[in-house]
């Protein structure tokens, strides 16, 4: 398999995470988005990444649905997350709200960089975005007692929160003043400390207006 894109998209980067930690092997091809838009359009028109080529040629696009098949493929077992049920729809909650967050994190990036006039009115909204879903993601996670966010080993949940909260403090460094949210930056330094997470990264700058 193919894995297209670089670690600095927490998109990229918790598929790259969840394929170690289950063990599957992959090519790793670190396409930029802008650099490389010429070499990922022939796997996925978008030119977005994830972008996941199996090894009969089929395409995988999107990290949800990426990590749906990557949890058929580990099996109910060893899947990070709950097969059916409240259980699953409260992680698949849980992961989009980090997704959510990350992707908010991604349109101040595009903002600073790519617009001549930065829109203050959308800045101050994903501002209202990513502070709203800090708090409810701190709420959930304060509201549960167990070692990881959905039971005693690591889930998608988790990593998806760690890779987000990791992208959006390195690109928008003092983006929500001095507010802190201690259970997510908890788990967010345990994440970090893992093996794992540490060998698949890659600094994100913060974007030049």
């Amino acid at each position: 398999m193919i894995l297209i894109g670089q670690y600095d998209s927490p998109f990229v980067r918790r598929v790259a995470i969840a394929m170690h930690l289950y063990g599957i092997a992959f090519e790793h091809r670190p396409w930029s988005v802008f650099g490389d838009a010429t070499k990922i359009a022939p796997y996925n028109p978008l030119t977005r990444v994830p972008t996941l080529v199996l090894d009969d040629g089929e395409v995988v696009i999107e990290s949800a649905a990426i990590l749906d098949y990557l949890d058929e493929l580990a099996g109910e077992e060893k899947a990070m997350i709950a097969p059916f049920g409240p259980e699953r729809r409260r992680a698949l909650k849980i992961c989009a709200l980090a997704t959510g967050l990350a992707d908010k994190a991604v349109s101040l990036v595009y903002e600073a960089v790519l617009r001549k006039d930065r829109s203050e009115v959308w800045v101050e909204r994903c501002k209202t975005q990513i502070a709203g879903v800090l708090d409810a993601l701190e709420a959930d996670r304060a509201s549960r007692p167990s070692a990881w966010w959905f039971g005693d080993r690591i889930g998608h949940a988790d990593i998806a929160v760690a890779c987000a909260l990791r992208f959006t403090n390195e690109a928008h460094p003092g983006l929500l003043g001095n507010k802190h949210w201690p259970r997510l930056e908890a788990l967010s330094a345990e994440c970090e400390a893992l093996p794992v997470f540490q060998e698949n990264a890659q600094a994100v700058s913060p974007p030049k207006a």
